[in-house]
C-alpha cells in the first residue's frame, strides 16, 4: 500500500497551506470554511466525509508519484465517489461558461478571422468536454452504482466494462493549451491587457485543475470499478 502523504491527524488548515488547489475540494464535498484549527479527521466527522475518501483525493490532487494500491481502494470508504465527480462537473462547467463570455468580450475586439478562431475553438472544446461528462454521468456512474448494488445493469450499459471507459477515456484538459498558444498568438497586446491576463490565468487554473480531475478518474474510479467488476464476477 502506498503510504500516505498527508494524515487525518493534520489541522485542515495545513493541509490547505500545502496545497492551495486542495480547497477546490471542499465545496464538492459540501465542507465550509471555518474550520478553524479542527484537524482532518474532526472536520470529516462533522460533515459526515469519509476521511479516507477526503485524504485520498487530497493526495491524489497534490503528489504526482501517488497512487494507491489495490488494497488501499478496496478499504476506502468510496460512496461519495460519484457525488463528489458530480459536482466537480458542475463545477468545471459554470467555470467554463464565465471563460467563454470573457473570451467573447475579448474576441470581438481583434480581426474577425481571429474572433472566430478563438470562439470556435473554445465552443469545440466545450462542447467535447460535456460530452466526456455526460458520458460519466448516463454510463459510467450508474453502472458503478448497480455494480455496487448487485442489481441489474442500468438501460445504456450493457456490454459495458470499465476496460472500455479507460481505452477511450481522453485528458480533457489538453485543448486549453492549444487554446493559450492560439491567444498569444492572435490577441493584440492592446486589447484589454489586463482581461487577457485575467482569461488566460483562469484559463491555467482550470487546465491544472481538469488534469488532477483526469487523475482521480484514472487512480481512483477506474481500479475502484475494476475492483467492483471483480467481485461482481
Amino acid at each position: 500500500m502506498t503510504p500516505l502523504h498527508f494524515s487525518p491527524h493534520m489541522r485542515l488548515a495545513e493541509l490547505i497551506s500545502a496545497n492551495h488547489n486542495l480547497i477546490l475540494i471542499l465545496p464538492r464535498l459540501g465542507i465550509s470554511l471555518g474550520f478553524g484549527d479542527r484537524s482532518v479527521r474532526e472536520v470529516c466527522v462533522q460533515y459526515d466525509v469519509p476521511e479516507d475518501f477526503f485524504l485520498l483525493l487530497c493526495n491524489v490532487y497534490s503528489f504526482e508519484d501517488y497512487r494507491p494500491g489495490r488494497k488501499e481502494i478496496e478499504h476506502t470508504d468510496m460512496h461519495l465517489l460519484a457525488h463528489y465527480l458530480r459536482k466537480s462537473h458542475q463545477d468545471y462547467l459554470d467555470r467554463l461558461k464565465h471563460i467563454e463570455r470573457h473570451l467573447q468580450q475579448l474576441a470581438g475586439q481583434v480581426e474577425p478571422k481571429y474572433g472566430q478562431l478563438l470562439t470556435g475553438f473554445y465552443e469545440e472544446y466545450q462542447q467535447e468536454v460535456i460530452e466526456h461528462f455526460d458520458c460519466e454521468e448516463k454510463i459510467v456512474f450508474p453502472y458503478m452504482q448497480q455494480l455496487e448494488d448487485g442489481g441489474t445493469m442500468p438501460e445504456g450499459t450493457e456490454g459495458f466494462s470499465i476496460a472500455r471507459f479507460k481505452h477511450v477515456h481522453g485528458n480533457v484538459h489538453d485543448k486549453l493549451n492549444d487554446l493559450t498558444g492560439i491567444i498569444f498568438k492572435y490577441l493584440p497586446g492592446n486589447v484589454f491587457p489586463k482581461e487577457s491576463i485575467e482569461l488566460i490565468f483562469d484559463i491555467f487554473q482550470i487546465s491544472i485543475d481538469l488534469d488532477r480531475h483526469t487523475l482521480v478518474e484514472n487512480k481512483v474510479l477506474v481500479p475502484y470499478v475494476e475492483h467492483l467488476e471483480r467481485i461482481r464476477k
